[in-house]
């Protein structure tokens, strides 16, 4: 593919963001009916969600952020990726989120997380905590008793063994098997990803960034991203620079990924590439930047405080809005009566008291095995199971009658769009809402009739014999119920 900057041989073949904003996926799907749906063992009504290609979490940890907003539910996520990096770090993000508090504070938990996420270059602090975890996963995938005990939420009993094996590898290869920064070159690698896909351009790679952001994401409405954030960003892959520059430099193993001709993750470790976004260096730091601005008092306060720089920067952000999520996942997870909550306490045998708040089972997160979209409506227990389908934008080929069976009469699809990539003229970008639109009215979905319009998700519905199914339509997306 030629594109505008360059040979477009820098793309990749690895997504390690969304191109959208976190959706409450409790939001996004029909009510469902107790007496239909309520799980006879807890007495709880399920959410059953099929995610394909959402690649980093974040739907499922706005959802975890929300829910105690929403009535309970316990919550199904059934994940589907294209490779096992990507898993990978699903596992790592949420290890992260559901660290105990007490081992790590919140502004800790927050900044380590954005820079695993976003960063091509770690502080020595958080490279650190990734090789603790990396290590830890990588004894408790191959020991299925272990990691039920251990990290309930997590089950990985779809992956084919050859996947597990695979996948143990990863962590491995994460957890420093390989000491030294040559084992992973990210800096040397990043630079020949933005080669490759500058091409001939490469030596004014600077007015080619200023390009992309002003003309292209700042007319999409990416307002938010600074020059000097997109700058640094396509020139070295740090993303957040939360503390001085030169804190950065120990190469973040979890951007590895293998390139298509390695058989498997053995000792030639100069073979890996930077997997980088399906996109490489194109779309910025729009799609994983915050969504919420902070409150208005906290504007002022920073712009008092430092007048020359904006206190609106994608960077400050993203912290905030990540920050605010953790904490809610973590009011979410404490036990009711350390909130002075009497009546959420219930007495045990004894006479203790014993909270009554959510427990560990409220949601289970489900790997699916590579390759098993087009085969679940063939196994009975996928067959119309889920109330809800999320499409990503690079697995939009995926989406057919197959996956529609997967779905529930009334049910939901999402799908994402490709508004922040930047190479996509307006007239492509349209064409691909088009053919998204085709894809699933194939499928069996149509046009929902009150979403409200948005630029970077279609949504649909599948109709059903009930018309239970329908959302009430007075209900913005995103907004719980009064």
């Amino acid at each position: 593919m030629t594109t505008p900057a360059g040979s477009g041989s820098g793309f990749g073949s690895v997504s390690w963001w969304g191109l959208s904003p976190a959706v409450d996926l409790q939001a996004e799907s029909p009510p469902v009916d107790p007496d239909l749906q309520a799980d006879t063992e807890h007495g709880t009504p399920d959410l059953s969600v099929l995610l394909l290609g959402s690649t980093d979490g974040r739907h499922l940890l706005r959802t975890l952020a929300r829910a105690a907003l929403w009535p309970q539910r316990r919550f199904q996520f059934y994940v589907l990726e294209n490779n096992l990096e990507a898993v990978a770090r699903h596992m790592l993000i949420f290890s992260l989120a559901l660290e105990d508090p007490e081992k790590m504070g919140l502004q800790e938990k927050s900044e380590t997380f954005l820079e695993m996420w976003g960063n091509a270059l770690l502080r020595p602090p958080v490279a650190a905590f990734v090789r603790a975890q990396a290590d830890r996963l990588a004894h408790l995938v191959p020991e299925p008793d272990r990691l039920a005990e251990q990290l309930p939420w997590l089950n990985l009993g779809a992956l084919k063994f050859r996947e597990r094996d695979a996948l143990e590898a990863v962590f491995r290869f994460w957890a420093g098997g390989e000491k030294g920064p040559e084992a992973f070159p990210m800096s040397r690698l990043w630079d020949s990803r933005l080669r490759h896909y500058l091409g001939s351009r490469y030596d004014a790679r600077r007015g080619v960034s200023d390009w992309d952001l002003h003309m292209k994401l700042h007319d999409r409405g990416a307002r938010v991203i600074h020059t000097r954030e997109f700058r640094r960003w396509r020139d070295t892959g740090v993303a957040f620079e939360l503390r001085d520059s030169s804190a950065y430099h120990v190469p973040n193993r979890t951007l590895a990924s293998r390139s298509p001709p390695e058989p498997s993750w053995g000792a030639h470790c100069s073979a890996r590439v930077l997997g980088g976004h399906r996109h490489g260096a194109l779309c910025g730091l729009r799609h994983r930047s915050g969504r919420r601005k902070p409150p208005a008092d906290q504007q002022r306060a920073a712009s008092q405080a430092t007048p020359l720089l904006s206190p609106e920067t994608a960077g400050e952000i993203t912290l905030h809005n990540v920050t605010e999520v953790f904490r809610e996942i973590t009011a979410w997870w404490r036990p009711r009566a350390a909130q002075g909550d009497p009546e959420q306490v219930r007495g045990d045998g004894d006479g203790s008291p014993e909270p009554a708040g959510p427990a560990l089972e409220s949601f289970t997160v489900h790997f699916l095995s590579l390759g098993s979209a087009q085969t679940l409506h063939h196994k009975s227990c996928y067959k119309g199971r889920f109330q809800l389908l999320y499409v990503a934008c690079g697995m939009v080929h995926l989406l057919g009658p197959e996956l529609g069976a997967c779905v529930a009469p009334g049910g939901r699809l999402i799908v994402e769009l490709a508004q922040y990539l930047v190479d996509l003229r307006q007239e492509q970008l349209q064409g691909f809402s088009t053919k998204v639109g085709e894809l699933a009215q194939t499928a069996g979905f149509a046009p929902h009739p009150g979403a409200k319009p948005s630029e970077t998700l279609a949504r649909f519905y599948k109709a059903g014999d009930s018309g239970s199914g329908c959302m009430d339509l007075t209900v913005e997306p995103g907004t719980p119920p009064p």
